[in-house]
C-alpha cells in the first residue's frame, strides 16, 4: 500500500426477507433501534415466512445511518405463544451494544403469567437449565378460585438470566406452570384454546447510542384479565348453587 491510495469495502449483497404484511403496533422507533408489541402465535425469526422477522420492512423504516443493517433485526426473542415488548436493532452499533446488555444482564424486565395453582407468597427461583445458572424472581399479583383447578395466580416474573424457556421451566419446577403450556402442564391439566398465558409486560435498557435509559411498558393483555374473571365468576355460581 502507498499514501493516497483509496481502498473500497464492498458489502456483499444481501437478499431482503420476503416480507410478511403483518401490522404490528410500535412502541418506540428511531434510526438506530426500535421496539414493537409482538403478538402471541408468531416466531421471532426461523425458516418460516409468517415470522416477526419478515414483517420488520413492512413496519419499520430503513435506517440512514452509515452502518444501518440491511433490515430490522430482533436482538432477543420471545417464545411463540409469548406476547409483549421485543426490541429491535436498525444498525449494526444497536445490534452490538443491545446484544451486549443482555448478555451483561443489565436490562431489566418483567414478565406477567397466569399459573395454576395457589401461590401464597413472592418468591427466587434459582435452579440450573440445561447445566447453565438460571434465577428468576416472582411476585403474587392477585389470586383467584378456580372449578377445575383449585385457584389460579397471577404473577410478575423477573428473569434475572436468559436461559430458553427459563419462566416456563422455573414456575413448572415449584408445581404452579403457566396457563396454557403444552410444553410443561400435565396432560391433565392442559387448557386448550386461547395460547400461553406469559406476556413481556415491561423492560428498562440504555439506548444504544444515548445511552439513556429507557422504560417502556404495555398494558396486561385483556385475555388475562377476562380468565381470571370467568374463573372466578364459574366459582361463585357453583358454590351458591
Amino acid at each position: 500500500m502507498q499514501n493516497g491510495q483509496v481502498i473500497d469495502l464492498l458489502e456483499k449483497p444481501q437478499s431482503q426477507p420476503k416480507i410478511f404484511e403483518l401490522p404490528l403496533k410500535i412502541l418506540f422507533e428511531d434510526q438506530h433501534m426500535a421496539a414493537i408489541h409482538k403478538p402471541a402465535g408468531f416466531s421471532v425469526s426461523g425458516n418460516a415466512y409468517k415470522t416477526i422477522y419478515n414483517a420488520l420492512p413492512f413496519n419499520l423504516g430503513k435506517s440512514t445511518e452509515p452502518d444501518a443493517l440491511p433490515w430490522p433485526t430482533p436482538v432477543h426473542r420471545l417464545d411463540n405463544q409469548t406476547s409483549g415488548i421485543l426490541l429491535i436493532a436498525k444498525t449494526k452499533t444497536a445490534q452490538i451494544a443491545l446484544g451486549n446488555q443482555f448478555k451483561n444482564q443489565t436490562i431489566q424486565k418483567k414478565y406477567c403469567a397466569i399459573v395454576i395453582g395457589k401461590v401464597l407468597t413472592n418468591g427466587k427461583i434459582k435452579s440450573p437449565i440445561e447445566d447453565k445458572t438460571a434465577e428468576t424472581d416472582f411476585e403474587v399479583v392477585t389470586v383467584v378460585n378456580s372449578l377445575r383447578f383449585g385457584h389460579l395466580s397471577l404473577l410478575n416474573v423477573f428473569p434475572k438470566t436468559g436461559r430458553t424457556h427459563q419462566i416456563r421451566i422455573h414456575l413448572a419446577n415449584i408445581d404452579h406452570p403457566i396457563f396454557g403450556d403444552k410444553l410443561y402442564v400435565e396432560e391433565k391439566m392442559l387448557h386448550r384454546g386461547k395460547g400461553l398465558f406469559l406476556c413481556a409486560q415491561e423492560i428498562t435498557y440504555r439506548h444504544p447510542k444515548t445511552s439513556k435509559e429507557i422504560n417502556l411498558k404495555i398494558e396486561i393483555p385483556h385475555k388475562f384479565e377476562s380468565l381470571l374473571l370467568r374463573e372466578q365468576r364459574r366459582w361463585l355460581h357453583y358454590n351458591k348453587s
